[in-house]
């Protein structure tokens, strides 16, 4: 799934998703990305739903880092987008990811959401998993380390070992 053909000095990351497990690899690298509503696009013709966003680095969190990078994401195979709560008339709003998961229809059609802060989120509709992400850089340091309440996060979002008698972490990030 991880494309490694970046020098890995760049620090950028790339990476495709075909399945519900690489769709979970995607969500978790994208979690706490920062995505202007114009930054949004759903292209009838080519089937395909992009966005870019700004990407919070949990790996380098990790390291004592806290940056932030400008990544691509995009969906291919798409034939239908909803918007619940997503406030399309204000271009210039910021929405916060917290999870990207799937739902399977007829295999191996599904849903995929991406699912936001303060309970907005978006449904497309999809033949099958094809996504594509990219960091395309720059880099840049940010003060504080995402957070968010514990009731916005979806539970769909957490991973099924976590789901019962689990904590958050205590800096409000990804245990």
């Amino acid at each position: 799934m991880a494309d490694q053909t970046e020098p890995p000095s760049t620090g950028l990351m790339k990476l495709l998703a075909f399945d519900a497990e690489d769709l979970a690899v995607v969500s978790a690298a994208f979690q706490d990305a920062i995505v202007r509503v114009a930054d949004m696009a759903f292209l009838p013709r080519e089937q395909r739903f992009a966005l870019a966003a700004a990407r919070f680095d949990w790996v380098a969190a990790l390291q004592d880092r806290r940056e932030r990078c400008w990544t691509g994401l995009h969906f291919e195979r798409v034939s239908d987008v909803k918007h619940i709560g997503v406030p399309q008339d204000t271009p210039a709003a910021m929405l916060n990811l917290l999870a990207i998961g799937f739902t399977p229809g007829d295999p191996p059609s599904g849903e995929i959401s991406l699912t936001f802060s303060g309970g907005a989120s978006i449904k497309l509709t999809v033949e099958c998993i094809e996504a594509q992400m990219r960091d395309t850089g720059p880099r840049w340091q940010t003060k504080s380390l995402p957070g968010h309440p514990i009731e916005d996060i979806p539970p769909e979002a957490v991973a099924p070992e976590r789901k019962e008698g689990s904590k958050p972490a205590a800096d409000g990030g990804p245990a």
